[in-house]
């Protein structure tokens, strides 16, 4: 069985109840989840042999933190514990034209202090074929920008297979610093994967006859622009989401996997939103998981695609779904028909 490292910050989220505003809430429903994790959780589901890494405080709510990683079946034996503060955030769930929203309160956490000398990551990658990381974890600040590095150089030294989600964030740093440090990081990756503004925000190559605003997306512009990854930074494979927001509510749901040669794309969903946060996470899980088990192109992006349409059905971030309800939806079995 193969055996998966995921390495991130994880925190607590704080939501109100329903579609409530933040400033309508007197009461907060209280889970935890972050990129790398949720993805962890969902290679679990999934039958995956999966550890996540991270630093997280010793305290009861640090605690708590690590006992909902462990409810779901990741592994725990390599988070160190220490610091002071777990991350917060806050999310507001959109309905129709209102956006969702999302506030984070994660400075000086645990996992944003931590030193180099907390990782081994020689003991971390053994009997490993495969890590994850997301460009959220560099993105932190401190020394994370070197503790990836020193991952991925790791990684690549024990011929581990290293994925990563660029999901760029706005909020944790400019574009200018993204690029400077993803670029030093990319040439290390086997299987980037990106939403359709991550690749034009990290690296300035955007989608031609596109506009995410509109829901216009152009099939032969992606191909292009996972040629352009693939070529300049050595990446193997490159898959892109393709969303096109028809409001906060509905959204048309696709992907693409480019294999270095060949473009395939799934099929395309049309979702009625529940929960969008942790949406592109339950992808790169899903996805991982079809390419540690092998199967080809086309079943691998169908089958990620069928995940994260699941996923945005489900309340927080946790894709709690098996192979065989994401294969049955992959299949044709999107009805929705109450299963006796």
């Amino acid at each position: 069985m193969a055996k998966i490292i995921t390495f991130g910050e994880i925190m607590m989220r704080l939501n109100p109840e329903g579609y409530r505003r933040i400033v309508q809430a007197d009461r907060f429903e209280a889970s935890y989840a972050g990129g790398e994790a949720n993805v962890a959780v969902s290679l679990a589901q999934y039958g995956e042999t999966v550890s996540f890494v991270s630093k997280i405080p010793t305290h009861e709510v640090g605690q708590a933190c690590v006992n909902s990683l462990r409810r779901y079946g990741v592994g725990t034996e390599y988070i160190v514990r220490g610091g002071d503060r777990l991350g917060i955030y806050f999310v507001e769930k959109g309905a129709s034209q209102r956006a969702s929203k999302v506030i984070y309160d994660r400075a000086n956490s645990a996992i944003a202090l931590a030193k180099k000398t907390e990782f081994d990551w020689s003991s971390i990658f053994e009997g490993v074929t495969w890590f994850h990381w997301t460009g959220i974890t560099p993105a932190l600040g401190g020394d994370l920008p070197e503790i990836c590095l020193e991952a991925c150089k790791a990684a690549k030294e024990r011929g581990v297979t290293i994925s990563c989600d660029l999901n760029y964030r706005k909020k944790l740093w400019s574009r200018e610093e993204a690029q400077k440090t993803m670029e030093k990081l990319i040439p290390y990756v086997d299987v980037c994967i990106a939403n359709e503004e991550d690749a034009a925000d990290v690296f300035g190559i955007r989608a031609s006859d596109t506009d995410i605003d509109s829901g216009k997306l152009s099939k032969e512009g992606y191909i292009s622009v996972a040629k352009q990854i693939c070529e300049k930074y050595g990446c193997k494979k490159v898959a892109i989401t393709l969303r096109s927001s028809i409001s906060a509510t509905i959204n048309n749901w696709a992907g693409m996997l480019f294999d270095g040669k060949e473009a395939f794309f799934s099929k395309e969903y049309s979702i009625h939103i529940v929960d969008r946060v942790g949406g592109g996470d339950s992808f790169g899980g899903a996805l991982i998981h079809s390419q540690v088990q092998g199967w080809d192109s086309q079943k691998s992006i169908e089958f990620a695609v069928a995940a994260s349409c699941l996923k945005h059905t489900i309340e927080q971030d946790y894709n709690l779904v098996s192979e065989a309800e994401v294969e049955a939806l992959a299949g044709g079995s999107g009805s929705g028909r109450v299963q006796r």
